[in-house]
């Protein structure tokens, strides 16, 4: 099982809870308002897998977007939510449909809860990011109920050719390749979770059962300066002086220019994938 070296995770938690700390509410301003085909936003998708299980907890929950939909219909004594940044988790306990949730800074890896506690877990863009992902994965299994469910919403790229975030990662790529060292950016999370094979290798040793795996297209098409506040949101920015991200900027809205029809909005879309996965009855003792 690949894992992460102790110095690395840290350096990768303390880059997060940078970031965050500047925007504790980046997740949710940038997909918050995307639907999908149907019309759902990524987050509701994640809503709705789990809307049968009373009791919910929140891998990465940010500033509690989420957990406000997961809290129609239940009590927030029934829901929890955990995150690395303090900043963030302050706006989620600003909700009022929340008062009452346990909300805990802290790491998936060290979940500060029961066996067996919940009847769902889920996380959205944030599974993708944590160090040792297989410690993550056990730690799910251990506060689930035999049957429980797992559920995340995980980035997978951009949606296709003539959409402004393609067009953006091409700008930082070329960005990677003209600057001394790169963008500067630490590897963040473990690469096997963005396919389903690789899921499957890191949650079934932890006793889940086969993933349903999907991929949902969300649409962020809007007038290009919004669109830009939306894909320059990703991590890859934070060490970018800010002369580079006034360069690129530049470079984004005329390309972004090209890409959009006379009085149209700038399209921009993003794949994302959803995974939901079952925990499996554990063994009987003795057998």
């Amino acid at each position: 099982m690949t894992t992460t070296r102790p110095d690395d995770a840290r350096t990768q938690e303390a880059f997060l809870r940078a970031f965050h700390a500047e925007r504790p509410a980046v997740t949710a301003e940038a997909f918050g308002g995307g639907r999908g085909d149907d019309g759902r936003s990524s987050y509701r998708i994640l809503a709705d897998l789990v809307a049968d299980a009373p009791r919910v907890l929140e891998l990465g929950c940010g500033d509690g977007l989420l957990l406000e939909l997961l809290a129609e219909g239940r009590s927030p004594a029934d829901l929890a939510g955990i995150d690395l940044s303090p900043e963030a988790l302050a706006l989620a306990r600003a909700r009022p449909a929340l008062a009452g949730a346990e909300l805990c800074e802290g790491r998936a890896q060290e979940l500060p809860f029961a066996d067996g506690r919940f009847d769902a877990c889920v996380s959205h863009m944030a599974l993708m990011l944590m160090a040792d992902v297989g410690q993550v994965a056990a730690e799910a299994a251990r506060v689930l109920a035999p049957g429980g469910v797992l559920a995340c919403v995980l980035g997978g790229g951009a949606a296709g050719d003539g959409e402004a975030y393609g067009m953006f990662v091409g700008l930082l790529r070329r960005l990677d390749a003209r600057l001394p060292g790169g963008l500067g950016m630490p590897r963040l999370g473990d690469r096997r979770t963005r396919d389903r094979a690789g899921w499957e290798e890191i949650f079934a040793p932890a006793g889940f059962g086969p993933v349903e795996w999907q991929t949902v297209r969300i649409d962020v098409s809007g007038p290009a300066e919004r669109v830009w506040e939306t894909v320059a949101c990703v991590y890859d920015m934070a060490p970018l002086s800010a002369d580079v991200v006034a360069a690129l900027r530049s470079d984004f809205l005329a390309g972004a220019a090209d890409l959009t029809p006379p009085g149209g909005l700038t399209p921009c879309a993003l794949n994302f994938h959803v995974a939901t996965a079952r925990l499996l009855p554990r063994p009987a003792s003795g057998t």
